[in-house]
């Protein structure tokens, strides 16, 4: 009752816009996107061929409209209130690829990257998956945003920019290392282009010992081959 009353003073006093349509927020406590524009991406479940080393992979939808919109609101604008509901979405949509995992393991950004942002938005998603959130990964180098990128320049744009947290050389690890032995780990992005930064990930993942690697993110760009 009480959230409800600030939420039609808020929108009376202020008339805060949807970051994505430009409507007024009929209930802006509840984040930066509005009802309407969240029903349009309720779409049915987008599953995406697997590969040898992701044995399933899911997403909410195509890399375009509306979808693309709250995406863009979250990951370049900062308004992280979007991205619990689009968790939310994913969860629903990847229910088959998150069953029996372990862990969920977020793509990291390089700390610079994440440091200028602020935040890691494939973090945050994966914080509302319902599954534990696991820091496995690290970026060794900084690269090149993917969509910036030709189809033929993605894998050699990610080829060995991953490591394990802990890894203290090429054959040895710490003791401080993320558990991922023997587990089932869902690797976690806000985008999958061609899915090389999830295979780069993936690679990593095998070597250290997952049992097995899938993976969920909250979009797919239709040329995507996972």
């Amino acid at each position: 009752m009480i959230r409800h009353l600030a939420d039609a003073v808020l929108s009376a006093l202020l008339a805060p816009p949807c970051a994505v349509c430009a409507r007024v927020l009929d209930r802006p406590l509840d984040g930066a996107v509005c009802a309407q524009c969240w029903r349009a991406v309720a779409s049915p479940a987008l599953p995406f061929r697997g590969t040898a080393l992701i044995r399933q992979a899911a997403a909410v939808g195509e890399y375009d409209g509306v979808l693309r919109d709250i995406i863009h609101v979250l990951k370049y604008d900062g308004r992280r209130s979007a991205a619990p509901p689009l968790a939310r979405l994913m969860a629903l949509h990847g229910s088959r690829v998150l069953a029996g995992a372990d862990a969920v393991i977020p793509v990291p950004l390089h700390p610079r990257r994440e440091r200028e942002r602020g935040f890691n938005q494939a973090e945050d998603l994966a914080r509302g998956l319902g599954r534990p959130v696991v820091r496995a990964l690290r970026r060794t180098r900084m690269t090149t945003p993917q969509v910036d990128l030709p189809a033929t320049a993605r894998h050699r744009n990610v080829k060995d920019a991953f490591d394990m947290v802990g890894r203290t050389s090429r054959f040895a690890f710490d003791r401080a290392l993320p558990a991922v032995d023997g587990k089932v780990l869902v690797l976690v992005d806000d985008v999958s282009t061609t899915g090389a930064t999830l295979e780069a990930c993936a690679r990593v993942l095998q070597q250290a010992g997952a049992k097995e690697i899938r993976a969920l993110t909250a979009a797919r760009v239709g040329s995507a081959r996972l």
